[in-house]
């Protein structure tokens, strides 16, 4: 399948399982997994089972690594950086915040070649926007390339309910907002320029991949807090995804930030 066929595929899938359930999900449809903020919803369980069928019928030799799938087989997550082709899906990033009726939530897709991140697509249904990545080809927002960031200098302008880092060394500042609990949310706002950097402890592969490869190819990276670049195979802890590759050195000194 080619790239915006990919994504024609999540949007429908998302029209057919998941919008007709937004606001609309009755309480036997909401189930908890490892606890009361890990949950899942029977949107999430149908939309995996059909992009996972629809990615199998374009790639039959690949291998399918869902967020429910790994949950039933957690031994799913070792084919994540030896796959020789590999799809990771994350069928309602945000779920707490879709049973709730909130808009922070997306679909999202990364396709892996022997643990690499080539091509990754971010679907935010309730939000209307569509973000796509391809490894050295940009990063994309509805159709449109994003220009690489540049680095932070001075005092950047953004909403004033950001919260502001005071650089007293060069008296400029850095501004980031608190998560909104949805990487397909929070990767896609430093990709645009809405955010200078997030800080992650757990480091799932479905939540980042697809999110890295965006940020990357608009000019910024994720690192982990020893400072190696993201891999979706990655098990270490501790990911800090910023605008240009030239903050992190600030936001650790500012942040305090050891390892």
């Amino acid at each position: 399948m080619d790239t915006e066929a990919v994504m024609d595929m999540i949007k429908q899938v998302a029209d057919d399982v998941i919008n007709p359930r937004f606001r609309a999900l009755a309480d036997d449809e909401i189930i908890e997994k490892d606890g009361p903020a890990d949950l899942v919803t029977v949107a999430d369980r149908e939309a995996e089972e059909a992009i996972t069928a629809h990615l199998l019928a374009a790639y039959p030799d690949c291998v399918v690594i869902g967020e429910e799938a790994t949950f039933e087989n957690p031994r799913l997550l070792d084919r994540v950086g030896t796959a020789e082709h590999a799809f990771l899906v994350d069928p309602i990033d945000g779920t707490k915040n879709f049973t709730e009726g909130k808009v922070e939530h997306a679909v999202m897709v990364a396709e892996l070649k022997h643990g690499v991140t080539t091509r990754s697509w971010i679907h935010q249904p309730a939000l209307g926007h569509d973000y796509i990545a391809e490894l050295g080809a940009g990063a994309f927002l509805d159709g449109q390339k994003l220009t690489k960031r540049r680095p932070v200098t001075g005092t950047p302008q953004g909403r004033t309910s950001r919260q502001r880092l005071l650089d007293t060394d060069t008296g400029g500042e850095l501004q980031f907002h608190l998560s909104k609990w949805c990487c397909g949310v929070d990767y896609p706002d430093i990709a645009n320029g809405s955010n200078d950097f997030l800080l992650y402890v757990n480091n799932k592969p479905w939540d980042h991949a697809p999110g890295a490869l965006l940020v990357a190819e608009a000019g910024g990276g994720v690192f982990s807090w020893t400072g190696s670049p993201y891999q979706a195979g990655s098990t270490e802890k501790g990911l800090l995804a910023v605008g240009h590759p030239e903050l992190v050195p600030t936001i650790k000194r500012l942040l305090d930030l050891r390892v």
